[in-house]
């Protein structure tokens, strides 16, 4: 904690436009929690996790990589999973919700995992899932010829369109709404943050590509007090986006619910069973 008593992944989302826009369109989809349970999946360094818990209900947070889990666990302290993005050891037809956010792109086994979702979630349960949005456009030629390629990322793929979501979610899941977010103003702000992280940290990025921790924060927090200074001008030039109408922008996100209540109890079982 600082002096004003806030936590250092709190501190950082409250000068992060991407972040708070994406926490925005995760809880637009998801509703209401209170009274449910739920799990959210690959919530970077555990900011995400940690307001979504805040909104009620009950949670559990999971994720690929060991110093992300750590990262997590130290903001919310209990029922954080290090997975591997097949099996889980979460129960059949357990979750009211599950948040997917950034994580499809950072596991080979996309396909299995959407089948062991389908096992955790309750017949009538919601997947909020977030990816990255495939277009193959001049910033995202320009980020790869800069070096910021999906290998740095810890992306096994660089996203998914919305047909590609479709065709993976298969007979399992039925989309029920979708939209992009991200656009041209806004990419090319992270481009530039990750460029300066890119530039300051020196350790081997994490599977999920370079990630954001309190010892990051503490050695460089004189650069984090200059970029605070200049975030007014950031949050203008993001707010731009909302005039780009005619394009699509860089992240996805939808909503989908179970395929479970159209089964008969043996089909179910077989599906769990072959997942």
């Amino acid at each position: 904690m600082d002096a004003a008593g806030q936590s250092w992944p709190v501190r950082l989302f409250s000068k992060s436009v991407l972040k708070q826009r994406k926490f925005q369109e995760i809880t637009e989809l998801l509703g209401e929690t209170d009274h449910l349970h739920c799990l959210d999946v690959g919530s970077d360094n555990g900011v995400i996790s940690y307001f979504l818990r805040k909104r009620g209900g009950t949670w559990k947070s999971a994720d690929l990589d060991e110093k992300a889990v750590r990262s997590i666990r130290e903001l919310v302290t209990s029922d954080v999973f290090q997975i591997d993005g097949r099996r889980t050891a979460f129960h059949d037809n357990e979750f009211d919700r599950v948040a997917i956010v950034d994580f499809l792109e950072h596991i080979h086994t996309d396909r299995e995992f959407i089948d062991e979702l389908f096992r955790i979630i309750k017949p009538d349960g919601e997947l909020i899932l977030n990816v990255p949005h495939l277009k193959n456009s001049p910033l995202r030629r320009f980020r790869l010829a800069i070096g910021q390629t999906d290998e740095k990322h810890g992306h096994v793929r660089p996203g998914y369109t919305l047909n590609g979501l479709m065709a993976l979610l298969a007979e399992k899941f039925t989309i029920v709404s979708s939209k992009t977010y991200s656009k041209f103003f806004s990419e090319c702000i992270d481009t530039l943050i990750t460029g300066g992280v890119n530039f300051l940290k020196t350790e081997a990025p994490s599977q999920k590509g370079p990630l954001v921790v309190g010892q990051d924060m503490h050695r460089h927090a004189k650069a984090f007090r200059m970029y605070s200074l200049i975030y007014p001008l950031v949050l203008f030039f993001a707010k731009i986006d909302d005039c780009l109408f005619w394009c699509s922008g860089y992240a996805l996100i939808i909503k989908a619910k179970t395929n479970k209540s159209h089964l008969t109890d043996y089909e179910q079982r077989q599906t769990q069973t072959s997942a």
